[in-house]
């Protein structure tokens, strides 16, 4: 089979695309013909400069494809199935093994390529606002990298819970864009100090629940923009600073919680992390949710598309096509 693989972590120009061995699966997996591939940030954080299980390595944690094989284990799919994918790599390629547990059948009415960007994206968002933000109606959540996929899900359903609804991004026409999804007021984080900027539209009161994705520095910030009461959840490392120490002395007298939040540790811990993800796509499938693509690069292009996100321009999320 073919695909994007590189045999060292680096920037964009690393990927080649090359054949490689078809995986092989186990009695409990499933096996997938990918057809679409979200580019998630992890992706590219891990190409940059993650662990490489193997040389050539396969990155990638999300892909939809169709089922053409099922271990003998393995008994809620079948051949034939439409399937979203999520794993630890493995992505950027022809065909991926996966287990049941990170594996979710499409609706009959949702696309491949619309399926391929949901559930990293929509659970991400969906945990980190209400299962560890604990977003109620009438609350205000700030939302950084509005523009992202989960920045894009965030919005959408903290509206939708009836909060008040702020974001960042890196321009006036990316921020206007994200009104059509629910966005109250934007935040250009290149013009302002998003922390001050969020206490002037609160009367000084901040934001209830804030969703970084940024880390770094940015983190450090957010803390700042917090209410009293305030839940700040921190799910990536999108700025691509490294890894810093965290002040929270300001947390303890304003009764603040943060949280670090990974949605693989809630796949593989339990069964409600699946469930949520299966209620988005039948959510998607109804309107509910309006998934966002920016563009398509064939698989043998992930150099290109890989660059194109690391550029800041994409709003949604970016696929890949074999």
């Amino acid at each position: 089979m073919k695909a994007a693989v590189y045999y060292e972590t680096g920037a964009p120009s690393v990927f080649r695309y090359e054949d490689v061995p078809e995986p092989v699966v186990s009695a409990d997996e499933l096996l997938v013909r990918v057809e679409a591939i979200s580019i998630e940030g992890g992706d590219t954080l891990n190409r940059l400069r993650g662990d490489m299980s193997a040389t050539p390595h396969i990155v990638g944690y999300q892909a939809s494809g169709t089922v053409v094989d099922v271990g003998a284990n393995v008994s809620d799919f079948a051949v034939g199935d439409r399937v979203v994918t999520l794993g630890m790599n493995g992505s950027h390629a022809e065909l991926r093994a996966v287990y049941p547990s990170f594996c979710w059948k499409i609706p009959a009415n949702v696309s491949m390529e619309v399926a391929a960007a949901v559930p990293t994206a929509y659970g991400t968002a969906h945990d980190s606002l209400f299962e560890f933000g604990r977003l109620s109606a009438g609350e205000t959540a700030l939302i950084h990298a509005g523009a992202s996929g989960v920045g894009i899900a965030a919005i959408q359903m903290a509206k939708d819970a009836g909060a008040r609804v702020l974001a960042t991004a890196s321009s006036a026409e990316r921020l206007e864009r994200l009104r059509e999804y629910g966005l109250d007021e934007g935040i250009n984080y290149r013009e302002d100090d998003f922390a001050l900027r969020v206490r002037e539209l609160t009367s000084g009161q901040g934001a209830d629940v804030i969703v970084d994705s940024v880390g770094g520095s940015n983190l450090q910030k957010s803390l700042l923009a917090l209410a009293y009461r305030g839940r700040c959840v921190s799910f990536g490392d999108a700025g691509r600073e490294e890894s810093a120490s965290l002040d929270i002395s300001s947390m303890r007298g304003q009764n603040q919680a943060f949280t670090s939040y990974f949605l693989g540790a809630e796949l593989f811990l339990g069964t409600r992390a699946h469930a949520v993800i299966e209620t988005i796509l039948q959510d998607v499938a109804a309107d509910r949710w309006r998934v966002v693509i920016d563009r398509t690069y064939p698989l043998a292009d992930a150099e290109e598309a890989h660059a194109y996100i690391e550029s800041r321009q994409a709003f949604g999320r970016v696929l890949l096509i074999p």
